[in-house]
Order: C-alpha cells, then sequence, then structure tokens
C-alpha cells in the first residue's frame, strides 16, 4: 500500500513538473486531482444511481433536456468554429457531458448505461485533462474539431428527440449518425498512425495512446452498430 501511495505521489510530482505551463491556470487543469475526482464520482454515480431510482418514479427531464442538448449543439459549434484557442472549453464540454448518465438515470433509461457508454464518458475527461495539461494546440485540434462537429449532429438529434414523440418521424437517420461517429474514429486513426510515421513534433507517445484508444472506440462502436442495426434487423426477418 505505501509502495502504491508513493507512486501515485510520484505521478502527481511529475504532473505538475511537465505539464503546459500556458495552461496551469485554467479551471481543472493545474493538477491531476479535480479531473481524478470527477471521474471517481462519475463512476460512483454510476454504480448508486440505479439504486438510488430503483424505488421512485422516473423524474420529467423534457424542458432540461431541451435546454441541455441544444446549449451543447452551440458550444459544439463554437468549438468546431474556434478549435485552436478553445481547447480548454473541449476539455469541458467532457466534463459537461457527464451529464447525460445522469440523466439516464433520472429517468431510469438504465438499458442506455451500457460499459461502451461509460468507458467512453468516463474516459474522455482523462484523456483531454492530459491535452490540454501537456499538448495543448498542435495536432490536438484535429480530433477536437472533428468531434465538435459529429458533437453538433449528435446533440441536435437528442435535442429534437427530447420534444417529444411527434419529431420521432424526422428522426430515421440515427444509424447514420452512428456512421459518422465511426467515421470520425477512423480519421483520426488516419491522422495519429500517419503521425507516427513522419518528422512531427507532437509526442509519439501521445499519439500511440491517442491510436490505441480510438482502435478500443472503433471496435465497440462497430459492436454497437452491428447488434442495433444488422443483428437486430435480421431478427426481425
Amino acid at each position: 500500500m505505501a509502495s502504491m501511495w508513493h507512486k501515485v505521489q510520484e505521478f502527481y510530482d511529475w504532473s505538475l513538473q511537465n505539464g503546459d505551463k500556458r495552461t496551469d491556470p485554467w479551471l481543472l487543469v493545474y493538477s491531476p486531482v479535480p479531473v481524478s475526482v470527477i471521474f471517481l464520482s462519475y463512476l460512483f454515480i454510476v454504480w448508486y444511481g440505479s439504486r438510488f431510482m430503483k424505488h421512485r418514479e422516473p423524474v420529467n427531464l423534457k424542458a432540461v433536456l431541451i435546454v441541455y442538448n441544444f446549449s451543447l449543439v452551440c458550444l459544439s459549434a463554437y468549438m468546431f468554429y474556434e478549435m485552436a484557442s478553445v481547447c480548454w472549453w473541449f476539455f469541458f464540454s467532457k466534463v459537461i457531458e457527464l451529464l447525460d448518465t445522469v440523466f439516464f438515470l433520472l429517468r431510469k433509461k438504465n438499458n442506455q448505461i451500457t460499459f461502451l457508454h461509460v468507458y467512453h464518458h468516463a474516459t474522455m475527461i482523462f484523456n483531454w485533462w492530459a491535452g490540454v495539461k501537456y499538448v495543448a494546440g498542435g495536432q490536438s485540434f484535429f480530433i477536437g474539431m472533428l468531434n465538435s462537429f459529429v458533437h453538433i449532429v449528435m446533440y441536435l438529434y437528442y435535442g429534437l428527440a427530447a420534444l417529444g414523440p411527434r419529431m420521432q418521424r424526422y428522426l430515421w437517420w440515427k444509424r447514420y449518425l452512428t456512421i459518422l461517429q465511426l467515421l470520425q474514429f477512423f480519421g483520426i486513426a488516419a491522422h495519429t498512425s500517419y503521425n507516427l510515421f513522419t518528422d512531427c513534433a507532437f509526442p509519439d507517445g501521445f499519439n500511440l495512446v491517442v491510436f490505441l484508444y480510438i482502435v478500443s472506440l472503433i471496435l465497440l462502436f462497430s459492436s454497437f452498430y452491428h447488434q442495433t442495426y444488422i443483428s437486430r434487423k435480421t431478427k426481425q426477418t
């Protein structure tokens, strides 16, 4: 136990000494402690939320969801347009998006809280904390810009869906939203792998971590697509 705590302390000290000094004053960036607390709190909410809501009625969040989703459309559009100067906002948007899970729990939509959902939301806050802390700007902008564009479309879909059943006939394009997400991941994988084999100042260690992470998302989203749109359709026919 003492050895593990020593390693944690070493990482903490290394983190403070090796970060990008330009981003240290930004909220949640200077130390790994705040983002670690958010990460652990999120996992606790995922674990405890369904138990808390078990004997309670689902919460009607229609108005909240409409405001929330269309606000994220606006934030994503802003980040897509100004990606070079809003690196911190992109990181912070990943903290905001943890509310997706909270809303699922309050509405007792526990079937939506899959491993893919929790894995993606929980890991993105650490990934982008590290991105802002150590490699803000440079090659990082491409991932943020591409993801912001996808989130414009994604939260537009969620916002329209939150308007109620009358909008369902206009939401036939959910399948293509998943395809767009997969295309995003393939684009990031191609961009990152290219950086690994060129003379690029962006650290190879970060490129490798991003590449492996994106591969994991490609596998998980591909599995989701197959189960949702191919296997289910085959069973219905």
